[in-house]
């Protein structure tokens, strides 16, 4: 009875109801298209940073991430990489090297840091070999040429044809040095790499640094990062030894999940404003609901209704009202979140920067049940605790008063 009740007061003024619904419909498919969409472009943003050059995850020799010396290297590194391929969910895997070089042209010097990469693999790991703006990527491994950042190219006043001379320290101790011809000079948009890095054969780096089959870094992607640690954790147990450490993208870059955190935090303020607008709503809408029918309410009283009974039907048109417009709105949402769930979603000019650097340059928004349902059952809780205080008025009301309201 207590249902029906509720259903029929909420269309005594159909027009004030079907405000409030659409009040409620609308935020609740604003905050399920912005939080899906904000989800996803957290997730672009890892894949793109780490895609750059990182990889999902690294192993290392103990100590080398805060200290890479040249010397604190992983033994049979091809061994090693292979067991790791072989893991469920690991998409690819690479071997580099790296070692910090004097690189002079003909009329400037720079210090840089010179890595050693697969070539095979490398195009599987990084977006560097697709950012190559003049010449080309590196042929093979055993090629004797190497590829710099477009900074660094105008820093050394070089072009694609011009000779490098690497002065450096070898893995012996020995002075390792070569001259060797650009090939290619890529833009990252990265201003580190940028400005710093060079790119070689790893055997050619190998053989110039005297680390014969020795490498530094064992680099790798997997198919979906939600499975990451599964992953990490399978070769921490069982491939491991103390000589290396497997290390994963957020040790790697520690500054892009503060980044996201903090945008999170920031996004959840303009988010809850807008979830207290819609509160405001309904709280305006049952308090003049309640005025209005103070008279009623004291007639049920001196009938011998408890005020109990009468503040659950008031709380329980709040949640059928509530429950309405949100069931709209979750229609809406979720029908425009898969409709850009199929085809992307770009800001405009967003494409063409992605295409210019190698990344995506639409977003794919997070389609998970935590993603669609958070935004509605933070309405659902505070639309709730509005509906108390007019319900609480109720307890206050004495029968003979009420009767004489107009």
């Amino acid at each position: 009875m207590i249902l029906r009740l509720a259903w029929r007061n909420l269309w005594r003024h159909s027009r004030r109801s079907w405000l409030t619904i659409g009040a409620i419909a609308f935020a609740t498919l604003l905050l399920i298209f912005m939080i899906t969409l904000q989800l996803g472009s957290y997730d672009m943003m890892i894949n793109n940073n780490l895609q750059l050059f990182t990889g999902h995850f690294q192993v290392q020799a103990p100590g080398y991430l805060k200290k890479p010396q040249m010397r604190n290297t992983l033994a049979q590194p091809q061994q090693l990489a292979a067991q790791i391929r072989a893991i469920n969910g690991v998409e690819d895997i690479g071997i580099r090297a790296k070692g910090f070089a004097l690189i002079a042209s003909e009329q400037r010097t720079y210090g840089a840091e010179v890595v050693g990469v697969e070539t095979a693999n490398e195009t599987k790991l990084s977006t560097i070999p697709s950012l190559i703006k003049t010449g080309r990527f590196l042929s093979d491994d055993n090629a004797q040429e190497l590829i710099i950042g477009e900074v660094l190219a105008r820093n050394l006043k070089v072009t694609v044809g011009d000779e490098l001379t690497l002065l450096g320290s070898g893995h012996d101790g020995s002075i390792a040095a070569a001259v060797l011809p650009i090939v290619g000079i890529f833009k990252s948009g990265e201003p580190g790499l940028d400005r710093n890095l060079i790119e070689m054969p790893l055997k050619s780096f190998q053989e110039i640094f005297s680390m014969h089959d020795k490498a530094h870094i064992i680099v790798g992607i997997v198919e979906n990062l939600d499975n990451l640690e599964t992953i990490l954790t399978q070769i921490r147990s069982t491939l491991l030894t103390d000589k290396q450490v497997v290390l994963d993208w957020d040790t790697l870059v520690p500054g892009l999940m503060q980044l996201i955190e903090a945008d999170f935090i920031n996004s959840w303020f303009l988010y809850i404003c807008l979830v207290l607008i819609v509160t405001f709503s309904i709280l305006n809408t049952f308090l003049m609901a309640v005025l209005e029918r103070t008279r009623e309410f004291g007639v049920m009283l001196a009938l011998g209704a408890k005020p109990f009974l009468i503040a659950k039907l008031v709380i329980l048109e709040s949640l059928l009202l509530t429950l309405l417009g949100l069931a709209i709105g979750m229609i809406i949402g979720i029908s425009i979140v898969l409709y850009f769930y199929i085809h992307g979603f770009s800001y405009p000019g967003m494409e063409e920067l992605g295409a210019e650097f190698g990344i995506t340059g639409k977003v794919t928004p997070e389609l998970s049940l935590l993603a669609i349902s958070l935004g509605p059952l933070v309405i659902l809780a505070f639309t709730m605790l509005a509906s108390i205080y007019p319900a609480l008025r109720i307890r206050l009301l004495k029968p003979v008063d009420a009767m004489k309201s107009v």
